[in-house]
């Protein structure tokens, strides 16, 4: 996911968020939007500019591998957009309970974003490594910089009350503040709620879980591996022993989220 701050809704700062974009990211051989008036718009003024740059010898071979394509979904259904609306619709939900009413310059709220942008792409995807006693899994960030993200280390400062002086610590309060609130609810997405109409299989050894540890500091996951399973009276498994990078660990199975291996998301 990636988070642009555009200063209104017209389609020259469309236009501008998207140079930024792609300066950053690369080209983008196909964009998928909704029927929004500056989308459609931006898209008409591209296409004039590269109408007009490709009829110049000396640029056509240039931008040849460069074209974009737009696809807009159909008027009136953003919905369409699936699971890029879905993603931007929970950043928007937990972003404005952070937010509250507080008011930012345009630096800060760039920089908010970008926080932002970095706790939801260290979110794990699924257990990759090939030895047993490695932890690490698949995040977005893998796509983006080739390994997981990484932040500057800061203070518990979510429930700050400072002056309108102290600005960092403000910025770093709202990330604290949508940090626990999107972790919170990306856990509980993982963890299917099946299990009171139908069984689910119980922790096996070695299966790889992200631990919920609500004093986890932005964009790191507390991840463990079953060492072995206790299975209650009707053989229900509902505590397992884990280990960890800090060592071993005894935890129930409430608060503890199995990760899919590269073997289940191919097969799904």
């Amino acid at each position: 996911m990636h988070l642009e701050l555009a200063g209104d809704l017209s389609s020259v700062a469309f236009i501008a968020a998207f140079k930024r974009f792609t300066n950053r990211r690369g080209y983008c051989q196909h964009i998928y939007s909704d029927n929004g008036t500056n989308f459609v718009g931006a898209e008409r003024e591209l296409r004039i500019a590269y109408e007009r740059c490709i009829s110049d010898d000396k640029l056509s071979s240039y931008f040849t591998d460069t074209h974009t394509t737009w696809h807009f979904n159909p008027p009136s259904a953003p919905h369409m957009g699936g699971y890029w609306e879905v993603g931007i619709k929970r950043v928007k939900y937990h972003l404005k309970r952070a937010l509250n009413s507080t008011l930012l310059a345009y630096e800060e709220f760039s920089t908010v974003l970008t926080e932002v942008e970095a706790c939801v792409n260290s979110r794990p995807i699924c257990w990759i490594s090939t030895n047993i006693n490695d932890l690490e899994v698949l995040t977005p960030g893998h796509f983006l910089v080739g390994e997981p993200l990484k932040t500057l280390p800061d203070p518990d400062v979510e429930m700050f009350k400072g002056s309108l002086f102290q600005r960092w610590q403000l910025i770093t309060s709202i990330r604290q503040h949508f940090w626990k609130r999107w972790r919170d609810e990306y856990l509980v997405n993982l963890q299917q709620r099946t299990k009171w109409f139908r069984s689910t299989p119980n922790l096996q050894k070695d299966d790889v879980v992200v631990i919920h540890d609500n004093n986890a500091p932005p964009t790191k996951w507390k991840l463990g591996r079953v060492l072995d399973s206790h299975p209650g009276t009707d053989d229900r498994v509902r505590v397992v022993s884990l280990k960890t990078a800090e060592g071993e660990l005894l935890r129930p199975i409430s608060k503890l989220t199995l990760l899919p291996t590269k073997t289940d998301i191919f097969t799904t």
